[in-house]
C-alpha cells in the first residue's frame, strides 16, 4: 500500500489459526471440519461467491464407488463420503434423493463390462448392486433400450447449492469466516507457521498456523507460489471441459441412466434433478484455457450417444445447458487418476495440505475428503 506522499507501507498482518484457499464444496468441507475441531478458520474465496467453480457445474450426483480401483484414495473417499454426505443431508434437512442409477450395456459385447463392474464395486465396499435383464430393466424403464444393466440403489443426487450454503452457515457458527473476492497471491513458511499474501488491493497478510489449499483448477497456481513448495510434486495439469444439454419435455426416467464407463469418464449420462428435469453429459473436450461456452452443434454428438440406449429421444429436445472444467492431472494419451491431496510428509512443509485433481467424485466425497486433510495435519 502506498500512502499519500507515495512511501510504501506495509499491509496488515492478522493472526489466525487456519486459512482454507478456497470455497468450493470441497474447501467448505474441510473448514467446516477443522472448526469442529476448535480450530479459527477463515476461507478466502478469489470470486465473488462461494462454490462458483467446479462445484457449480457438475452433475450434483451422489456416487456409490463403483469405478475407483481398489484401495485408491477416490475408492476410500467416495464410499466413506456417500455415507457421511447422506446422514449430513438428512441432520441439516439438504434436499437430496436417493434415486438410484442403471448403468447400462447397450449390446452383448458390454454385458461382460457390468460384470467386471461389479466385482470392483464389491472390492471396494459396495455390495447392493444387482444385474438386471432386459426385461428387468423394461419393467423398470421402459424408454431404455439395452441389453443388460446394473442397478445401484445407493446412487443420488443432491442440491449442491444447499449443502454449500449449509457447510458455510456452520463454518460461520463455530466463529469460522467465509470471506468472498479475495485472491491469495502467495504462501510463505516462517518459523511457527505461513503467511498467505492477498492482493495488494485488499491490504491485507494472515499469519497462520495452518493452511489448506483446496482452490480446483487454482490449486496449481497457489501450490506454485507457495516458498518451498517442491516442484516435482505438483503434478500436470490438464483441462478436461464437459458440456451438458438439458431434455426439453417430460422426463421419462425415474432413475439416472449411465452407459458403460469411456476410458476419461462416464460417458454421456442422464442425470435428474430435483426440479424433474433431465440433462445429459458431460462429454469429453479437452481444451487449453478455462471455457464454459457451450457450443450448441456438439447436440449432434450428444444425440448419437444418448440414442443407443434412449432411442426414443426426439430431434430438437435438447437444448445447450451449462459446461465444467474437470482438473486433470493426466491428459488425452493417459489412464485414470486418483485425488492427490499432499500433506507435510510428502512435500515437507508443517501446517499445509494441497489438493490436486479433486474431480468426481469431489462432491460425494467432501466430507471424507474433509476427515482425511484434517488427519494429514494432525488436527
Amino acid at each position: 500500500m502506498l500512502t499519500g506522499d507515495g512511501r510504501k507501507v506495509a499491509p496488515a498482518r492478522e493472526k489466525v489459526d487456519t486459512v482454507v484457499v478456497g470455497a468450493g464444496v470441497v474447501g467448505l468441507a474441510i473448514a467446516r471440519a477443522l472448526a469442529h475441531r476448535d480450530h479459527e478458520v477463515v476461507v478466502l474465496e478469489s470470486a465473488a461467491q462461494i462454490g462458483s467453480g467446479i462445484s457449480s457445474r457438475n452433475s450434483e450426483v451422489i456416487h456409490a464407488g463403483i469405478y475407483y480401483p481398489r484401495n485408491t484414495l477416490k475408492a476410500r473417499l467416495c464410499v466413506d463420503g456417500k455415507h457421511a454426505l447422506y446422514a449430513y443431508c438428512a441432520d441439516y434437512g439438504i434436499p437430496h434423493e436417493r434415486c438410484g442409477k442403471l448403468i447400462v450395456a447397450v449390446s452383448e459385447d458390454e454385458k461382460e463390462f457390468l460384470d467386471g463392474m461389479q466385482d470392483r464395486a464389491r472390492n471396494n465396499g459396495v455390495d447392493d448392486l444387482r444385474v438386471l435383464t432386459r426385461a428387468e430393466v423394461s419393467a423398470m424403464e421402459p424408454e431404455i433400450e439395452c441389453a443388460a444393466a446394473l442397478l445401484s440403489p445407493s446412487t443420488g443426487i443432491v442440491d449442491g447449492h444447499a449443502l454449500m450454503l449449509s457447510l458455510t452457515g456452520d463454518i460461520e457458527n463455530a466463529a469460522g469466516s467465509v470471506i468472498p473476492a479475495t485472491a491469495v497471491t502467495g504462501i510463505q513458511p516462517v518459523d511457527g507457521g505461513l503467511i498467505v499474501f492477498t492482493d495488494e488491493s485488499l491490504d491485507m497478510e494472515l499469519a497462520a498456523n495452518l493452511v489448506v489449499i483446496a482452490a480446483g483448477l487454482g490449486s496449481w497456481k497457489m501450490a506454485a507460489h507457495t516458498e518451498g513448495f517442491p516442484g516435482k510434486l505438483i503434478p500436470p495439469k490438464y483441462y478436461c471441459k464437459g458440456s451438458y444439454f438439458v431434455l426439453q419435455g417430460a422426463r421419462p426416467f425415474s432413475r439416472l441412466i449411465y452407459p458403460v464407463p469411456e476410458k476419461h469418464g462416464l460417458g454421456i449420462h442422464a442425470t435428474l434433478d430435483l426440479n424433474g428435469s433431465v440433462r445429459f453429459g458431460p462429454d469429453t473436450e479437452w481444451v487449453e484455457n478455462e471455457d464454459y461456452q457451450v457450443d450448441a452443434s456438439r447436440a449432434e454428438v450428444f444425440y448419437r450417444a444418448i440414442r443407443r440406449y434412449y432411442p426414443g429421444v426426439g430431434d430438437d429436445r435438447l437444448s445447450p445447458g451449462y459446461a465444467g472444467i474437470r482438473p486433470k492431472t493426466s491428459g488425452p494419451a493417459g489412464g485414470g487418476q486418483d485425488f492427490q491431496i499432499l500433506g507435510p510428509r510428502a512435500h515437507g512443509i508443517p501446517g499445509l495440505v494441497a489438493l490436486f485433481g479433486i474431480e468426481s467424485p469431489g462432491l460425494t466425497s467432501c466430507l471424507s475428503i474433509a476427515a482425511y486433510t484434517t488427519e494429514l495435519l494432525g488436527a
